[in-house]
């Protein structure tokens, strides 16, 4: 046994311990989304377009991840619609962003490795970063919405304005400081390169690798803040016409 396949066995016992069935449920929500991004990889490389295989394939990662991850139908069909809208929002906003920070391909720190490498492979860099961008985005939409759907459900009608106000807060909160950590976390060594280096400030913001980095990580954090609201008015919606 390996060091992948014993972390990931203490991952399975840890989230059966914890979570019993449901913990069953969401892991093997993860393996069909490592499955999911395969298969990505595989349809892309094989000369399909990037970003409507990144469509396609989120629409799976976000019911897989939603509908696996919580019992309650009510709470994974509302957090699922609103998990769609934001995907589409942010696809539009990854467009636009992508098109204007020119920072698809490779960097220069990746030209020692790619040297003797033909990269005329017939795939779009543009298109990958903008599906790489989307699929970056999808993990933070589905846990933002299933936690503002599943708390409205349980606060019922004792939520007030105010406390949903704060509910979002603390939920956007909570996200962006993952976000930001995982994004710190993943670049530490990068970021001591540039220290040792002594990269002036300006040379790291424009820096190919760094700015493609942070430019995905501000895209999930614009999700995680569109998805509170909207999931919110998915609640209010589908309420009212219950009601009506």
């Amino acid at each position: 046994m390996n060091t992948f396949e014993a972390l990931l066995l203490a991952l399975l016992i840890l989230m059966v311990l914890v979570g019993g069935k449901q913990g069953i449920s969401n892991f093997l929500a993860l393996l069909i989304n490592l499955l999911l991004m395969v298969v990505a990889v595989v349809l892309i490389a094989g000369g399909f377009n990037a970003i409507g295989v990144a469509v396609v394939i989120g629409l799976s990662v976000l019911a897989a991840t939603i509908f696996l991850s919580t019992s309650d139908g009510d709470v994974a069909a509302t957090a699922f619609v609103a998990s769609l809208l934001v995907m589409l929002l942010v696809l539009g906003v990854i467009l636009i962003g992508t098109s204007l920070a020119h920072v698809q391909g490779f960097g220069p720190e990746d030209s020692e490795e790619l040297e003797g490498y033909n990269l005329l492979i017939g795939v779009s860099f543009q298109n990958i970063l903008v599906a790489t961008a989307l699929f970056s985005t999808l993990g933070a939409i589905a846990e933002a919405a299933v936690a503002v759907a599943a708390g409205m459900k349980e606060l019922g009608r004792a939520a007030t304005p105010p406390g949903l106000t704060k509910m979002g807060a603390e939920i956007i909160g909570t996200a962006l400081n993952t976000l930001f950590f995982g994004f710190f976390g993943g670049f530490a060594g990068l970021f001591i390169w540039f220290a040792q280096l002594k990269y002036p400030f300006w040379e790291v913001l424009n820096n190919k690798i760094f700015a493609g980095e942070l430019i995905a990580v501000l895209f999930s954090m614009i999700a995680v803040t569109l998805t509170v609201p909207l999931t919110m008015w998915v609640v209010s919606t589908r309420e009212k016409g219950t009601q009506a």
